[in-house]
């Protein structure tokens, strides 16, 4: 019998968390297991397993480093063959970690940048499998990719 696809999706808060449970169909068939900040909302997500990361970011030197820490154990415990990510500093170090560690990545920007990459998907895209813009015009001026939006 085929083992199922690991995915470790992984996010921020806030949009970026919406936008990574909008995505949760197309996981179906695989073993998903969730890394973000304490999320408000845990609707939808069945049985896969959820991991708790603290929230940081540039100007929180050492809660990234925390942040890295934190990632490296939660990678090394579901061991994914996939990582996925919508943003921010948690999801662009999950990529770097992951990437490092064999994982296929991809890393999804927020659709609230409607003109120009966050800075997370600017650093990931060299490092990232596959990086996309939710916006084709973002995409096709960015060097990155256009699959549709999420919203």
């Amino acid at each position: 019998m085929k083992r199922k696809r690991r995915i470790l999706a992984v996010c921020s808060g806030g949009g970026h968390w919406v936008q990574m449970k909008r995505l949760g169909k197309a996981f179906d068939g695989c073993h998903v297991a969730y890394a973000t900040v304490l999320p408000a909302d845990t609707s939808g997500l069945n049985d896969a397993a959820l991991f708790a990361i603290p929230d940081a970011n540039r100007e929180t030197k050492f809660r990234l480093c925390v942040l890295i820490l934190r990632l490296i154990w939660v990678i090394a415990v579901v061991r994914p063959d996939v990582i996925i990510s919508t943003g921010a500093a948690a999801g662009y170090l999950s990529i770097r970690i992951g990437k490092f560690l064999g994982a296929r990545t991809l890393f999804v920007d927020s659709i609230a940048n409607a003109e120009e990459l966050s800075m997370s998907a600017k650093l990931a895209k060299g490092h990232a499998d596959e990086t996309l813009s939710q916006w084709e015009s973002v995409a096709e001026s960015k060097g990155v990719s256009y699959w549709g939006a999420v919203v």
